[in-house]
């Protein structure tokens, strides 16, 4: 019985095995670098994935042209070029860190910043303009206001 198990549970992990992708069956160094180029470019159908990741024809078609230009020897940077020129900056990925683009990639964080220095400093204002309380400057309270809190606490019961 458990050799029949082995054996089963052995045919189970075999017939798995031809059911993945050709992208991770038989990789070769080609496919590699045509999947790190692909995934630095945006499809322009889906807008959100790479042409990588996505299934559109026009991905596809993509893809093949990325790994023809990698079989005739064009670097990455050779390649983001080719499509830049076709569709523009917009097929990147990630953008550029040049011209314009830098104020993408740190208008965040001055924002931040020049937001944390502005909370920092009306804070502080707040916090000045508020009277400091002691302990000796309060009153006691008296028998009258004494026993109204404890009439409307035994209320909740």
């Amino acid at each position: 019985m458990k050799k029949a198990l082995w054996v089963i549970s052995f045919l189970l992990l075999f017939a798995h095995a031809g059911t993945l992708p050709a992208e991770l069956r038989d990789e070769t160094a080609l496919d590699a670098r045509t999947r790190d180029v692909a995934k630095t470019l945006r499809c322009t159908v889906c807008q959100n994935e790479s042409i990588w990741d996505s299934k559109a024809d026009l991905a596809r078609q993509m893809r093949e042209v990325v790994r023809e230009r990698l079989a005739q020897g064009q670097s990455p940077e050779e390649i983001q070029a080719y499509f830049q020129s076709r569709y523009g900056d917009y097929i990147l990925l990630e953008p550029t860190k040049s011209g314009m683009n830098w104020l993408l990639w740190t208008g965040p964080f001055v924002l931040l910043g020049v937001g944390g220095i502005i909370l920092y400093l009306v804070l502080r204002r707040w916090v000045a303009r508020t009277p400091a309380i002691r302990m000796e400057e309060l009153q006691p309270l008296d028998e009258a206001h004494r026993k109204r809190i404890e009439e409307e606490l035994k209320s909740f019961d």
